[in-house]
């Protein structure tokens, strides 16, 4: 511990607040919230801790701390701050999905659709659904039973729908308001738990309409409820009060948590959601902490009601959701509680092996990687690769390595502008230039480790540029390969000397992945470049093909392959003229 947490961690308040844990480089890698500041960030520092909680103090070199005046504040503050900075230690829910709505429209011809948007538009909501198949099949029956307008904008004309029986036309026809009011409230009650009403009606009118020989009317009754039967009593009833409600439960081990939330819609058990990650504070107060983004997404359905453990804190819970927050101690809600509590400790249980592998391969050989090369576990790596055929449309490709694993986003593609020829080394220069003038520039994260594709040519050229040019001291590295073009060795050091990794190692496995996903990052860069130019150069060589309609052609087609692929009639199609048109597909096939 260095002597500025020391100092820190001596005058720290006796108060509720959040705290921010900083890395070397300044950037905050952790949010947490505490009933009293000076006990929580001081149990950081004392006792013994699991793996991974020591893995995030080996991590803190500095932290900030924000003074809330109640703990509920303070769980406010924290949800802020997590979705403000993405820490990387921090449970964050990644899955952006949003359930299904049936809504019916407050136009004057209203309309029964499905959407993902609750909006304030005077319409009617009604789920969601877990299950979007369950949402459409739903809308399907309705549209069977109500006549809704089913277009976007009125034609001239009536269409299919009305001679299904599926709309009253009122292109053509007058529809009175009150046949709209009776069918709307019908949908509304049939979706709040009323179709066993709308079953037994409908099984009279078939009834009156077989007696009076009406055996066509008498079918479609038949039908209809065939699909209420199908579609709506196919799902197990779990309550009878056809409240809305989700059911939490959790279980924690070995310093994780699996969270089993439970989808009540109408009184029917009809999903689950199911959440694993790491923990750092108490289970009561990550717990809290997940709920509350759970329902931060501005599309995710608050039910009416929420049942919670009881060692929760169903106070905080409630002011934090507002909405009502039970914790039942009897009778079929205290069942359903108990059977997610169930089902997150099998799910804990069924999972840990793999969790354990996961880390296996990545943050621990971080970890053992940093150990072998004596630097900083270097949790940030870049690699870098250069793809040329003969110096023709060279090309670099940058793949980031965030804990052992690949961060797809802050992936990076290199058009080589100042180089002639195939000159590896000067691509090499050129690249490393800009990817860290521009991270010095942004003030973007350094890493702990920068990796070459490369030998010992391509290691010492981008030295040149990180040291003599932009004055930065970094971790410089570079993968080998061997004849079968196998990672061979590990190059490190000024002068540079071979790292001794065992070849069954997770470390080396690590340093492979590195290797094989920069490479394909960079062969797949130069491969659409060089497809694109082949078929620009040849669309430059068809008289009557300038700038403008070699854009047209590819904006149109959208790739080079469907153009390619492309027959005279849809050319023409494109806007090129017949004759045209008969050139470039010749050009094309040749």
């Amino acid at each position: 511990m260095n002597d500025l947490l020391k100092h820190k961690l001596a005058v720290l308040p006796d108060q509720p607040g959040c705290y921010l844990m900083k890395d070397r480089q300044d950037t905050i890698i952790y949010v947490g919230k505490a009933k009293v500041l000076k006990n929580r960030v001081r149990s950081y520092f004392t006792g013994s801790h699991d793996g991974k909680t020591q893995r995030l103090v080996s991590e803190i070199q500095d932290f900030e701390y924000i003074v809330t005046s109640s703990a509920i504040e303070a769980l406010i503050l924290e949800l802020t701050l997590i979705k403000k900075h993405d820490p990387k230690y921090n449970v964050m829910l990644k899955d952006d999905k949003s359930y299904p709505f049936l809504k019916v429209t407050a136009e004057k011809h209203p309309r029964l659709l499905i959407t993902r948007k609750v909006k304030k538009d005077k319409g009617r909501y009604f789920g969601p659904y877990p299950n979007a198949q369950a949402a459409n099949e739903t809308k399907k029956l309705l549209d069977r039973m109500y006549p809704l307008r089913k277009c976007n904008t009125l034609p001239d004309r009536v269409c299919l729908y009305y001679h299904l029986g599926q709309c009253l036309a009122p292109c053509e026809f007058k529809v009175e308001d009150t046949v709209y009011r009776q069918m709307t409230d019908d949908i509304a009650k049939f979706l709040n738990g009323g179709f066993k009403e709308v079953k037994i009606d409908l099984q009279k009118k078939m009834e009156s309409a077989s007696e009076n020989l009406e055996f066509e009317r008498a079918m479609e009754f038949r039908d209809q409820i065939n699909h209420i039967e199908a579609t709506m009593e196919k799902q197990k009833m779990a309550m009878n009060d056809f409240t809305n409600r989700d059911i939490f439960g959790y279980s924690v081990d070995k310093g994780w948590m699996c969270v089993q939330v439970f989808f009540i819609r109408q009184g029917k058990l009809i999903e689950r959601d199911v959440s694993l990650f790491p923990i750092y504070d108490e289970p009561e107060q990550e717990f809290l902490t997940f709920i509350g983004q759970f329902y931060m997404k501005p599309n995710h359905f608050k039910p009416k009601e929420v049942l919670v453990p009881p060692q929760i804190d169903a106070e905080i819970a409630e002011k934090l959701l507002e909405v009502n927050v039970r914790q039942p101690v009897r009778g079929q809600k205290k069942d359903l509680l108990q059977l997610a509590e169930k089902n997150a400790k099998f799910a804990l249980l069924e999972k840990f092996s793999l969790i354990e592998r996961d880390e296996n391969r990545t943050i621990k050989a971080v970890e053992q990687l940093g150990e072998a090369m004596n630097i900083y576990p270097p949790l940030r790596i870049e690699a870098f690769d250069n793809s040329n055929i003969q110096g023709a449309d060279a090309v670099s490709a940058l793949v980031v390595f965030i804990d052992g694993k690949p961060a797809k986003k802050e992936y990076r593609k290199y058009k080589i502008k100042t180089v002639q020829g195939p000159d590896d080394y000067a691509s090499m220069r050129e690249v490393i230039r800009r990817r860290y003038t521009r991270v010095l520039k942004d003030g973007l994260p350094l890493p702990d480790l920068v990796i070459i594709d490369g030998g010992k040519g391509q290691i010492e050229a981008a030295r040149e540029v990180l040291e003599q040019e932009l004055g930065l001291d970094l971790p410089l590295a570079g993968l080998a390969k061997d004849d079968r073009h196998q990672t061979s060795n590990l190059l490190f050091g000024s002068p540079l000397e071979m790292i001794p990794l065992s070849r069954r190692s997770q470390e080396f496995y690590l340093l492979q992945r590195i290797q094989d996903e920069v490479h394909r990052f960079a062969i797949t860069f130069h491969r659409q470049l060089r497809g694109k130019n082949s078929i620009q150069s040849v669309l430059d060589e068809i008289p009557g093909i300038g700038p403008k309609r070699k854009k047209q052609l590819l904006k149109h087609f959208g790739s080079v392959k469907k153009l390619r692929e492309a027959t005279l009639e849809e050319v023409v199609s494109a806007g090129m003229p017949s004759l045209l048109a008969e050139d470039i597909v010749k050009k094309l096939k040749e």
